[in-house]
């Protein structure tokens, strides 16, 4: 045989055998959760030979790396788009929209795991290829690798399922990830934030978790961002239209039963009302709620079976896939409008842009319906008292306090002056893609500052900080400010970010996580210095030369 056809022979059986695995890829290429009839979850090898066969086998997925773990482990984000984009570049001028979810943050929650592999596979060898016409995935199942590779029956106990065991919360420097959405100590949160956020901006992101708290029937429970520091306009359209439509098509187009995501207080008394009250922008969706972009939290019920829970996520990645779908034009241009409000709000601001320092919670317009059970107290063996479900289902419409705002405010400044050139602070607002400046001249400038009155570190390490808690009042003065002043103006599409991190009295920004302290106190004597970051409250000709952006 001459080589021509030697060649030709060689291409046409390539072909074959890529028809043969869109045929039959799906039903020979099952995950470990698949393959243990729902008995095991994924190793970190798992995923990434999964992901290995899903990569040989289709021209429509490409595989990049979020980041390295601190032990050396890469966290795999698949790619998937038909056409599959050359860059990120290229998306601004595609129709598609970027969806990107997330899961495994805490690897004892595996569900997510799981579920976003049999997607991925199903996405690129099922039968509706309709998806990829209008979207672009953008999918990480094993986000927390250091965490999953301590896989272990003696984890989470109480979760049902897998019996092999399940990993751990934190990752290999024992942080929490889903506490390190501000302060991006970890190579998982800053990579994210670099390479997927601020890279790709997807438009949505979804965070795949497991529960801890109440009992009910329902497998899948999901809600939206709620930190009211964000544009407001986004929250209402999630909690009005996106999640109630997401939900209303999770039970009637795939038949699995969910509801909000929340606790109960009180499990001797649901009628009280449902409750979630994780807002600030440390946890991972909220912090994408701060960039003017819609993120969903899903935890799935950890009393269901394993199975169910796998299957029930599967089929919510599905839903937020089909209400994207429907609404992409209106999500595209909803964004890109409150893009322009944020920085005109910047180039123009006035003294009803407020930051809130405080905030307090009440209930959505609409009752939720939970289908829990009952509860009774008890007293164990080592004789203490607490609660125990009983098999007496009871289903409650209550009240769902989920919407929060604020009950004090500060004024929000056309831009913020930094007088300490701290490279990590420096890098950190990088890392966020806030746009940074620098004054090009010695200025003097009408500014307000804050004077501390008072500052207290907390009682208990928290992620490895004594975070501050502070008390004073801004003081208004004119400064000097020499060339080379950080500038961090308000006119840009993360201006909410920028304030989240630069305000002092705020609940989880720079000051909170301790990256001021070294400037507050003098050496010798009473009292505390200037916090070093300054207000311009008016419009202010600045004169100004851009920062690269981080590389």
């Amino acid at each position: 045989m001459n080589i021509r056809k030697m060649k030709s022979l060689v291409t046409f059986l390539a072909i074959i055998s890529y028809f043969n695995f869109q045929c039959n890829g799906q039903s020979k290429m099952l995950t470990v959760a698949e393959k243990s009839e729902f008995k095991s979850t994924a190793n970190y090898n798992d995923v990434m030979t999964f992901i290995d066969q899903l990569k040989k086998s289709s021209k429509f997925i490409r595989v990049e790396t979020i980041a390295k773990s601190v032990e050396g482990r890469e966290v795999p984000l698949m790619i998937i788009g038909n056409p599959l984009p050359k860059s990120p570049e290229q998306m601004s001028k595609d129709s598609r929209i970027v969806i990107y979810v997330q899961a495994n943050i805490h690897a004892g929650e595996v569900e997510g795991k799981e579920a976003l592999l049999m997607f991925a596979r199903d996405l690129l060898f099922g039968k509706n290829p309709e998806y990829l016409k209008s979207v672009v995935f953008l999918l990480c199942p094993n986000f927390n690798p250091d965490g999953n590779e301590q896989i272990s029956p003696t984890n989470r106990t109480y979760q049902n399922g897998p019996v092999n065991g399940v990993g751990v919360r934190h990752n290999g420097q024992m942080l929490d990830l889903n506490r390190d959405g501000m302060k991006a100590e970890s190579p998982e949160v800053r990579g994210v934030i670099s390479n997927v956020f601020n890279k790709w901006d997807p438009a949505v992101f979804m965070d795949c978790h497991t529960t801890n708290g109440s009992y009910h029937v329902e497998p899948v429970t999901f809600t939206w961002m709620v930190n009211p520091n964000g544009d407001n306009s986004l929250i209402r359209y999630m909690r009005d239209r996106m999640i109630p439509e997401m939900s209303g098509n999770l039970l009637k187009k795939y038949n699995v039963e969910n509801c909000y995501y929340g606790e109960f207080n009180d499990m001797l008394k649901p009628e009280n009302g449902w409750f979630y009250d994780a807002s600030d922008p440390r946890y991972m969706s909220n912090y994408f709620g701060l960039r003017n972009r819609l993120g969903i939290l899903n935890e799935n019920y950890v009393y269901a079976d394993y199975e169910s829970r796998v299957k029930g996520c599967y089929r919510l990645i599905y839903s937020l896939a089909d209400f994207v779908v429907s609404h992409g034009s209106e999500i595209r241009n909803m964004l890109r409008e409150t893009d322009r409000k944020t920085v005109q709000r910047g180039l123009n601001a006035s003294i009803a842009d407020s930051f809130a320092i405080e905030y307090k919670v009440r209930s959505a317009p609409e009752k939720v319906t939970i289908k829990t059970f009952e509860a009774e107290m008890i007293t164990d063996p080592n004789g203490r008292r607490r609660l125990q479900k009983t098999d007496r289902q009871k289903t409650v419409t209550v009240p769902y306090f989920i919407d929060f705002y604020g009950s004090k405010y500060v004024r929000l400044p056309f831009a913020y002056l930094i007088k300490t050139h701290d490279p990590e602070i420096i890098r950190l607002l990088k890392t966020h893609g806030i746009s940074l400046e620098e004054l090009n001249t010695n200025s003097k400038i009408d500014i307000e500052s804050f004077e501390i009155s008072e500052l207290k570190g907390s009682a208990r390490l928290n992620q490895g900080h004594y975070t501050n808690t502070i008390h004073g009042r801004f003081v208004k003065e004119s400064m000097e400010f020499p060339a080379g002043t950080l500038v961090v103006r308000m006119a840009q599409p993360l201006a909410n970010l920028a304030a989240y991190l630069l305000e002092p009295q705020s609940n989880d920004g720079l000051m909170t996580w301790n990256f001021f302290d070294r400037y507050l106190v003098p050496q010798w004597g009473m009292g505390y210095n200037q916090y070093p970051v300054f207000k311009v409250i008016e419009k202010a000709d600045l004169k100004t030369v851009r920062l690269p952006p981080a590389q």
